[in-house]
């Protein structure tokens, strides 16, 4: 086994580094979601806590980690007898972002199957992580059928499997730690909310803590197992501090002035259901058990309302992370007086040590970063719209209009079968979706489909004169497994924020619709790119991205006014669309025009009728489209209609975005012209 980067080693993290000691310190705080750019150390810390838990005491052989005193009635490798067994490291179970449900869940054993006819359970990686850590790098990009698994076995403690004539039920308690990289997408709220604690981490600004953390790195990578005993001593105190608060936990008192602090702040930021409360809870008693203390103060309680609460109170991708404090302030001064009886105030301004062991800057202070992180910049619907950029004005140009209240908008789908990426949006043939049947290998087997695979080999034992318990099995009888799922797409929005949309003060609506799609294609796993026309051109404003809080951002500053360019929009759609498909050509585009149909030129021609063509070249190439029409007014050119014609799509009006049912309205020009070509 290599030698882990020390976790005391790492330079300042202090927020991550304290969540993570106090789920090492109270596993019931239920785990730490690690957002951050790359390259921030991430993994390298989560990765050196494992280091740090105590040994854990397991049945001897258990394959599930009962424990002995009180082993799983119900384990599939017992029943058990309470007693002695064995104590060995805590793990760590890394799972990969491309794993299989298979390799998650456990399966059917082939081997014993195949070779004794029996049914035997090959457990998965949530049998490996039971009493341990279940560490998820890049959770944001795991597959949706993983993600529900893993709720499944967040919520209930065990991890129930049935498949393939296999019934099993088996213990799953783990700590959940997973990392992201916002960029690259935001997390299901579903699973968002079963970490209990989050935090922001970000590369240091100053010069000698970056030269620090350098010249440790390499330090480690010349020499791994020295740098390592270097730091053997600050390990050894840290572990020796879990295992001291671990012994206290027990005894800290959380007083009801405490968790009415608790109560009002989840109250006071909105937070849905009761988890947040719990989880605070939770926390503020660690925190205090961390620091040595046997009675959480109100200093607990701040901190722990960093950590917990601010991925629960964002209520889309589009909202600033983190928290208000000086309301967090409010709120815990306004409920920390003695409004009850309490038989032993104490606010505990000297409640204990900083926490972090001393010495070599390996210490971990209570107090975390929160307080002096940056804030994000204000996106769209959260505050005041920012001012447009320098040289704007020209060409009747006006102020950013701040976009309406977002609305949820029924699913726009691409046709037909796809094999893309990994989403919610389309239907498509996947690597990873749910079994749906099986079928004769078209060449080189990849997911072999084991009952069907029995099934086909049955009746021909035998002929085949099998003796004893093995199955007899021809290449003949070997079954592909066919799976389905959903893909996500590419979804290209083309705004129109020339002066014809902003003179009718429709932008707003238009923004607040447009911004509706982007919550739609956020929870759908898709791409999205933003091309806005205006003036003289088109401007990609967006490139195709999977992070939709930045395309909400262009969205909210973007400027409107001057003429009405559309071709040149839908132009520089074939053009981002083309270099798309070459980049990931498995990826289906769906392109969505935000426009009342309107078309102005600045040259001799019919701007119109060069609209249109160039919405000809999307329909050539079998591009899925909609045109959200825009147009208002008691006089309706019909303008936005013509244009969906002739990319093929259908047009949708900004009010029948919240129908009973859209989903039908976008045509597969393959399909219709398969339908011609037959006809």
């Amino acid at each position: 086994m290599s030698t882990r980067y020390p976790f005391t080693a790492v330079v300042g993290m202090d927020d991550l580094r304290l969540a993570l000691l106090l789920n090492a310190v109270s596993p019931a705080v239920g785990g730490v979601l690690v957002r951050g750019e790359k390259g921030t150390a991430k993994s390298t810390a989560v990765r050196a806590l494992a280091d740090l838990l105590p040994e854990v005491p397991v049945v001897t052989g258990c394959r599930f980690s009962c424990a002995p005193a009180a082993p799983d009635p119900s384990c599939p490798d017992g029943p058990h007898e309470a007693g002695a067994g064995e104590a060995r490291p805590a793990r760590m179970v890394e799972l990969p972002v491309g794993a299989s449900e298979d390799r998650l869940v456990g399966a059917l054993d082939i081997e014993r199957a195949l070779s004794e006819g029996v049914k035997a359970f090959e457990p998965g990686l949530l049998a490996d992580a039971n009493r341990g850590i279940l560490y998820v790098d890049e959770v944001n990009l795991l597959h949706d059928h993983l993600v529900d698994l893993l709720l499944d076995a967040a919520a209930m403690g065990a991890s129930y499997v049935e498949r393939e004539g296999v019934s099993v039920r088996h213990a799953s308690r783990f700590l959940l730690v997973g990392t992201m990289n916002p960029e690259e997408g935001e997390l299901r709220p579903q699973l968002l909310d079963r970490f209990g604690l989050t935090v922001e981490v970000a590369a240091s600004r100053d010069p000698d803590r970056r030269v620090e953390v350098v010249r440790r790195r390499l330090a480690y990578d010349d020499d791994p197992a020295g740098f390592a005993a270097r730091w053997a001593g600050e390990e050894t105190a840290l572990r020796e501090r879990i295992v001291a608060a671990r012994e206290l936990l027990p005894r800290v008192v959380l007083g009801d002035v405490a968790l009415r602090q608790i109560a009002a702040t989840c109250a006071a930021f909105e937070v849905d259901g009761m988890r947040a409360d719990i989880v605070m809870a939770r926390t503020a008693t660690a925190l205090a058990a961390w620091a040595g203390r046997d009675e959480v103060a109100e200093e607990d309680v701040r901190q722990a309302a960093l950590l917990a609460l601010p991925h629960r109170r964002r209520r889309n991708p589009f909202d600033a992370p983190g928290l208000d404090e000086s309301k967090l302030d409010e709120t815990l001064d306004e409920f920390g007086g003695d409004d009850e009886p309490d038989p032993d105030p104490d606010p505990g301004p000297d409640g204990g040590p900083e926490g972090g062991p001393g010495g070599g800057g390996g210490g971990v202070p209570p107090q975390g970063g929160g307080p002096d992180a940056p804030k994000a910049p204000e996106t769209a619907g959260s505050g005041s719209a920012p001012a447009p950029a320098p040289g704007a004005g020209s060409g009747g140009e006006q102020q950013p209009v701040r976009a309406a209240e977002p609305f949820r908008t029924k699913m726009l789908s691409v046709p037909g079968l796809g094999e893309g990426a990994a989403g919610r949006r389309s239907r498509a043939r996947t690597e990873h979706g749910r079994t749906t049947g099986a079928r004769r290998p078209r060449g080189a087997l990849t997911k072999l489909h084991l009952a069907a695979t029995v099934q086909a080999a049955a009746p021909h034992q035998r002929a085949r004169g099998r003796s004893g318990r093995g199955l007899v099995v021809r290449r003949d009888d070997l079954r592909q497994a066919t799976r389905e799922g959903r893909e996500g797409n590419l979804v290209l929005f083309v705004v129109d924020a020339s002066g014809s949309m902003a003179a009718r003060k429709r932008m707003g609506a238009v923004k607040g619709a447009v911004l509706s799609l982007l919550l739609d294609a956020y929870q759908r796993r898709d791409k999205v790119g933003l091309i806005t026309f205006r003036g003289k051109g088109a401007e990609l404003a967006l490139p195709p991205t999977s992070s939709v809080d930045a395309a909400a951002a262009r969205l909210e500053s973007l400027p409107t006014g001057g003429r009405t360019p559309l071709a040149q929009g839908l132009l520089k759609a074939h053009d981002v669309l083309r270099i798309e498909r070459l980049r990931d050509p498995s990826r289906r585009p769906l392109l969505v025009v935000v426009t009342d149909g309107r078309a102005t030129g600045t040259g001799a021609g019919d701007a119109f009728g060069s609209a249109l063509r160039a919405a000809r070249l999307h329909a050539a190439e079998g591009t899925a489209a909609v045109v959200v029409d825009c147009e208002a007014g008691p006089v309706r050119l019909g303008l936005a209609g013509t244009l969906a014609g002739s990319l093929g799509g259908s047009a949708v009006t900004l009010d029948e975005l919240r129908a009973e049912s859209i989903a039908g309205l976008v045509k597969d020009v393959r399909d219709v012209s398969a339908i011609r070509r037959a006809a």
